[in-house]
């Protein structure tokens, strides 16, 4: 990158956890300059103007969101393995894989009568992340992993609903009890669809008397 674009780049780096953090609307440019270091005149230099900023920062926000929770799934080799490694790297809202909370609720809120740029962002990359969810899970019934008639699909949809709602709910209580609980909830269903031959070659770890 040109020396232009670097700093462009830190900008955005720099400013995103403002933005995700305070919101759109709750982020002014002395706040960008305090971050950054640089004065109001060198960033509209690299930003026509706060609102070009502002999209930047949601899209980089909601691409680390994205980026982070596929490199965890990735870790694990089996698709069932894949999706609990998911939710436990979701599982505490109160330590986001972004700083500031899950952008697409945080955007995605603010955004929905405000700002149809950044809804369409919000919306795009949810759709891509229940994608991913999808994909997953299709896999692991390709394998056997999962029972042919298992309606993942359904599942999908009441999981992010289940993880946006735990994560809402531990943000604003300060606890995330209620989120564990959501993420066993989830985990019980996927393991219910295992093929009951799989289940019956499982070792079995309970501790006999």
């Amino acid at each position: 990158m040109s020396k232009a674009e670097k700093t462009r780049q830190v900008i955005i780096e720099k400013s995103a956890p403002l933005f995700n953090t305070r919101g759109v609307s709750g982020t002014a440019v002395t706040d960008v300059m305090q971050v950054t270091g640089l004065a109001r005149g060198s960033l509209y230099v690299h930003f026509k103007d706060m609102e070009e900023l502002s999209h930047c920062a949601v899209d980089w926000n909601l691409n680390q969101f994205q980026e982070k929770i596929t490199t965890e799934a990735q870790k694990y080799s089996s698709a069932k393995d894949k999706f609990f490694g998911l939710l436990d790297y979701l599982s505490d809202p109160l330590n986001p894989p972004v700083q500031g909370g899950c952008p697409m609720m945080n955007f995605g809120m603010e955004a929905d009568d405000t700002s149809p740029v950044i809804r369409d962002k919000v919306n795009e990359t949810i759709c891509a992340v229940q994608q991913g969810m999808l994909d997953i899970l299709k896999a692991g019934i390709k394998a056997g992993e999962f029972s042919k008639d298992w309606d993942y699909k359904v599942f999908v949809v009441k999981a992010y609903a289940m993880i946006e709602g735990g994560i809402l709910v531990s943000r604003v209580t300060k606890d995330i009890s209620q989120m564990k609980l959501l993420v066993q909830l989830m985990k019980d269903e996927v393991e219910a669809a295992v093929p009951s031959a799989t289940a019956k070659n499982k070792p079995n770890n309970k501790k006999h008397k």
